[in-house]
């Protein structure tokens, strides 16, 4: 659609050409501007002009477009804002109000990606579930992708029923579309041995080996990594406070994704270790506990980790490429293969409870030893036994 799925595009040398919808037509017009940077960002503006214009029922083609050849067979036909696609862009908008960066990210993504594509031609009243079922059918996705698709589009739909008033039901309400067969996703749980893990630390100096070394024991997210701050260390206690996360998309420190992820979790002695000796970087400042050597300011997210030290560290250290997120999944196996309780274990991850570790961790929990059962077997066992020999009378 043009730059960055925006609808504008340079045309020629001397034009730009942007594209929209209109009465279920997608039009294609060109300003006489030279496809500069600051060209561009004008056109964007004067099409988001042209998309209000369309979606609040006062479009006028040859008013807007006089030279276009379009403007005959548009003459005196006036806009219908209930066109999906201008409605999708405008909810939108609305949605990076009250969303979080990363989530706005994955929405926007899902709208301009797949929704726009495949229904905005559509008018709002004319959309059903068939055309979800037809378009979601030919996709090569797993269920857990079919039903974010779903669930943007459901959503968008409710605001047009309950706030809007541009529709009297939701067609997608109380109805999701599945696949029986449809591919899973690779399991991408993948931890580091305790050879690889020497291996990595052993090429890492200075603040990344700091990083690294507590990213493995204390099972924090990239994202909850780059935001953490001296303040949340408490030493006393003996853990640190994760309560904010720095994403790509974010330009400043969110809270958790959800209240479990708001967590003390517990300092084992490797992580102090650490924690000591980045204190010669950081610590006088007061502020973020780990930074990027080559910037000394804060991480930006988990991209520029990845691609400036995580990359270079794996190839050097001759391990398996794996992303820096397993540093988590690391933790965890650790955890649980030494026997921690997975309640505990799940505690200090951030999951409201332990089933999410037995689902993705369960390989890693070590069957039971051979005397399990024996305490209980020994505290009521005899006594029901003893009970079996009592009559209780002709």
């Amino acid at each position: 659609m043009g730059r960055d799925g925006r609808g504008v595009k340079g045309a020629s040398e001397s034009s730009i050409e942007i594209t929209f919808m209109f009465n279920g037509v997608r039009c294609r017009e060109r300003i006489p501007l030279k496809p500069t940077s600051a060209n561009l960002k004008r056109a964007e503006q004067h099409r988001a002009a042209v998309m209000h214009a369309i979606a609040t029922g006062c479009f006028d083609y040859a008013a807007t477009f006089p030279n276009s050849k379009n403007a005959a067979k548009f003459a005196d036909q006036k806009g219908d804002v209930t066109l999906i696609e201008p409605y999708l862009e405008q909810w939108l908008e609305r949605m990076k109000l009250q969303l979080k960066a990363s989530t706005y990210a994955t929405y926007r993504k899902i709208v301009l990606g797949r929704l726009i594509p495949w229904f905005g031609a559509l008018r709002l009243s004319e959309f059903g579930r068939q055309h979800m079922r037809d378009q979601l059918v030919k996709l090569e996705a797993g269920n857990k992708t079919l039903g974010n698709i779903q669930s943007v589009m459901r959503c968008a739909l409710e605001e047009a029923v309950e706030v809007d008033g541009l529709l009297r039901s939701n067609p997608l309400a109380g109805w999701t579309y599945r696949k029986k067969d449809a591919p899973r996703k690779t399991d991408e749980i993948d931890p580091f041995t305790k050879e690889e893990q020497a291996a990595i630390l052993g090429v890492l100096a200075g603040q990344n080996h700091n990083l690294i070394k507590f990213a493995f024991w204390t099972g924090l997210r990239t994202s909850e990594l780059v935001a953490l701050d001296w303040s949340d260390i408490d030493f006393v206690a003996g853990v640190v406070r994760v309560s904010r996360a720095i994403t790509q998309y974010s330009d400043e420190a969110e809270v958790t994704k959800t209240d479990a992820g708001m967590r003390d979790v517990k300092l084992l002695a490797p992580a102090l270790e650490a924690l000591d000796a980045q204190k010669q970087y950081t610590w006088l400042a007061g502020k973020e506990v780990f930074q990027n050597p080559q910037t000394l300011e804060r991480w930006a997210g988990d991209q520029p980790i990845r691609k400036t030290m995580w990359q270079y560290a794996i190839k050097k250290a001759g391990v398996r490429p794996r992303y820096p997120y397993q540093t988590r999944h690391t933790y965890a196996s650790m955890m649980l293969s030494a026997r921690e309780h997975p309640m505990w274990v799940a505690q200090q991850m951030g999951h409201a409870d332990w089933t999410m570790i037995a689902r993705r961790y369960g390989r890693w929990m070590p069957d039971a030893d051979k005397l399990a059962g024996s305490r209980a077997e020994a505290l009521y066992g005899a006594r029901q036994s003893s009970e079996v020999g009592i009559k209780t009378g002709p």
